[in-house]
Order: structure tokens, then C-alpha cells, then sequence
């Protein structure tokens, strides 16, 4: 009987990180998808016969189906079994990557990014609905900030991994690899993935949630300034990392598409190591503002120093994007604050709401730097492919240092407006 019982306890202990693995697996798998497009920028110019605007635009469908489905994901997984739309979600990302390896068209090609974008919309809400329903709320900010390294674990194997994948198979069969691996994940996910809670407390009971509930999140200012917050804060590393950042290090420091890519994916460690590390700092020393403004300086001052610093060397680049990673840990915090201020039953809504930021500014700030490449650039063609200067990027490239200062505002204000 005792060795029952305390195979139970293992297991009632163990099967949340069971979950919160599984999760996390599909957020790497998010990433690898997202910016995957950065390592095939020449690629899918030649391909689809883009300018700068174009390919921008082609990336950004992404965001746009991301950013419908971020307002329905989180009322979507309080109400509803979480288990199979999260399923469902991971099938739907590898029916597109599946779609867009075999795109002829760039009609294709957006509806495939489309379909990468609805699925990939389900990611976080769903880690942040488990980790908030299977951990205690003391551990929430570390395990939230795990968030991050699965996330960036998943934007490093979609650098210079997939860049050699690519280099080796292509393009289009590299992406082909990712649809399988994708139906895989969603099937392990609905295999392990059980329907009940471990909390049956009204506080997290979904049963009792009404439709009508949802609005009160909608009227609470501090969920609209966490909001542009985490947007503002976190999209200089998607536009850098998911697309721009690449041909930028290739052009300004004469770097291969693989050693450009490696670089890249120093940003992306800086973030999952800094994630956890933000997490576990607040809750050692309960200080969420004074954490966010730390890493908010941080990475605005390492992300100007890479764009605009005068002649760094291999290992300074490599520095500056780990520390600019490291400091946007800290908008992890704001999903932490938002589980504070609001009904945990309604957590998915609220990190739903919460990460329509990335949505919204990733939306037109990856085509937008695109089209401002194409305002001030020469216009250089070689190989039928349009060719920027380092003048073109630290024009265009200015926006996201502009974005990490309107995030510093954003934070002030939420600052003076806490209970």
C-alpha cells in the first residue's frame, strides 16, 4: 500500500511538469516556425520575386491570422477543453509549414503563413492556462519565465540549426521536416495531455466562467498598459530575431548566413536564460517594476549598441545581442502582474489580451521596416535580388530602439496607476 501511495505522490507531482514540458514544447516549436523566415530571406525573395516590403509583408501574415486568434484563444481555453484545441492548434502550425514548403505562388505562401499564424496564436496562452492551473502562485513568475527559454530555445533552432538544415536539404524540404515533426508533437500532446485539474477550487474552476466575465478584464486600464507594454517591449527582439536582424549582420559586419544566424541566436539564449532568471529575482526580492525598468534599459542600450556601434568585433556583437536578449526576459513579468490582478479562472483571457501587443505592433513592424528599407534604399539589384546598404538599416532599424523608449512610458504609467 505504501508503495502505491507514494508512486501516487510521485506521480501528482511530477505530471505538472509533465504538462508544462509538453507546452513548452509547443511554444519551441512556435519559434522554430516564426522565425524561420529570417535564415530564407534571399530564398523567398528570388522565389516569390519580393522586394523588401513584400517579403516583410509575407512574413507578417503570420501575425495578422496571430492577432485575430489571440482574441479568441484565451476566452477560447477558459471555457472549453484545453487538451484538444491546444491539439488542434499544433496541427493546424504543421499544416501550414507542410502548405508553405510546397508553394508555388505567393498565394500559397501567405496562406500557409496564415495558417502557421492561427495555430501558432494558441501557444503561450496555453503554457500560461497550465502553468497557472497546475502551479502554486508563488512559483508562477519562475515557471512563467520558463516561458521564455522554451520560446527562445525554439527562435535558436530556428537560427543557425535550420540555417544548416536549409544550406543542406533547402528551403522547402527543411520546412516539409518541420510539418512532420509539428504532427507528431500535436499527437503526443492529445495522447499525454489529460482533461482534469488538480485544483477543483472555484478560483480555478472553469465551469462557473460566463461569457459576461470576460469583460471585466477588458475594463481594467492596468491590462491595457501591460498590454502596449509587453508589445513594445518585446517586438524589437521578434523583428530583429524573426526576420531583419539576419541580413543586417550579414551586411553591416560581413558575416555568412550561418555565422550571422549563430549571432542571432545569442539574442534568443540571452531571452530564455533571462526569463527564468527576471522570475526568480522578483519573487526573491518582490520588487516586478524595478525588475522590468532593469532589463527595459538593458536591452534598449545593447540593441543600439549592435546597430550602431562603431566596428565591433565578433565577440562584441555576440555580447550585446546575449544582453539585449537577457534584458527582454524581463517582460515576462508583465504575464506575472496580470495573473495578480485578475481572476485566475480567467487567466488565458488575460494573457491572451496581454500578448495581442505582440501581436498588434509584430503585425506592421516587420513589413514596415521592409517598406522603409525600400524608401531609403538604392535599389541595388544582384542576382534579381534587392540588396541593402548599412545606411538602409540604420535608417529603417531605428524603429525598434524608438519602441523599447514608448515601452519605458507604458511602464511609468502602470507604475502610478497600481493597487
Amino acid at each position: 500500500m505504501n508503495t502505491l501511495k507514494n508512486k501516487s505522490l510521485i506521480t501528482q507531482r511530477s505530471y505538472p511538469w509533465l504538462i508544462i514540458s509538453f507546452s513548452a514544447l509547443f511554444l519551441f516549436y512556435k519559434y522554430v516556425l516564426q522565425v524561420s523566415p529570417s535564415i530564407m530571406t534571399n530564398d523567398l525573395m528570388l522565389h516569390f520575386h519580393l522586394n523588401g516590403a513584400g517579403l516583410g509583408n509575407l512574413a507578417a501574415m503570420y501575425f495578422y491570422t496571430y492577432l485575430v486568434m489571440q482574441l479568441f484563444a484565451g476566452p477560447l481555453l477558459d471555457k472549453f477543453n484545453p487538451r484538444v484545441l491546444t491539439s488542434m492548434a499544433i496541427a493546424v502550425c504543421a499544416f501550414g509549414a507542410l502548405l508553405f514548403s510546397q508553394a508555388d505562388s505567393l498565394i500559397v505562401a501567405w496562406v500557409a503563413r496564415a495558417c502557421i499564424g492561427v495555430g501558432a496564436a494558441f501557444a503561450t496562452v496555453s503554457y500560461m492556462k497550465m502553468a497557472s492551473t497546475y502551479f502554486k502562485p508563488e512559483r508562477f513568475a519562475f515557471i512563467g519565465g520558463l516561458l521564455a527559454t522554451a520560446a527562445m530555445l525554439g527562435s535558436m533552432g530556428g537560427e543557425a540549426p535550420l540555417a544548416w538544415l536549409v544550406s543542406v536539404s533547402g528551403w522547402q524540404d527543411s520546412l516539409f521536416y518541420c510539418g512532420v515533426v509539428g504532427l507528431a508533437i500535436a499527437v503526443l500532446f492529445f495522447i499525454f495531455v489529460k482533461n482534469h485539474e488538480p485544483n477543483k477550487s472555484k478560483e480555478f474552476s472553469c465551469r462557473g466562467v460566463k461569457w459576461k466575465d470576460f469583460f471585466v478584464i477588458l475594463n481594467k486600464k492596468q491590462n491595457w498598459l501591460l498590454m502596449f507594454y509587453s508589445g513594445l517591449a518585446f517586438t524589437p527582439l521578434a523583428v530583429f530575431g524573426g526576420l531583419w536582424g539576419n541580413p543586417f549582420l550579414e551586411t553591416a559586419y560581413n558575416l555568412s548566413r550561418t555565422g550571422a544566424a549563430t549571432l542571432t541566436s545569442m539574442m534568443f539564449l540571452g531571452l530564455a536564460i533571462g526569463g527564468p532568471l527576471f522570475g526568480y529575482l522578483s519573487d526573491l526580492f518582490q520588487r516586478r517594476y524595478s525588475m522590468m525598468f532593469t532589463g527595459l534599459v538593458m536591452s534598449l542600450i545593447s540593441l543600439t549598441m549592435v546597430i550602431y556601434g562603431p566596428d565591433l568585433n565578433y565577440l562584441f556583437i555576440g555580447c550585446f545581442l546575449f544582453l539585449f536578449g537577457l534584458g527582454t526576459g524581463a517582460f515576462m513579468l508583465g504575464f506575472t502582474l496580470g495573473r495578480e490582478l485578475n481572476n485566475l479562472a480567467l487567466m488565458a483571457t488575460v494573457v491572451s489580451l496581454i500578448n495581442t501587443g505582440d501581436a498588434i505592433l509584430g503585425a506592421f513592424s516587420e513589413p514596415l521596416v521592409g517598406k522603409l528599407l525600400d524608401t531609403f534604399g538604392a535599389r541595388k539589384m544582384v542576382n534579381h535580388t534587392l540588396i541593402f546598404s548599412v545606411h538602409d538599416f540604420h535608417l529603417s532599424l531605428a524603429l525598434l530602439p524608438a519602441y523599447l523608449l514608448v515601452a519605458l512610458g507604458f511602464l511609468m504609467c502602470l507604475y502610478r496607476v497600481a493597487p
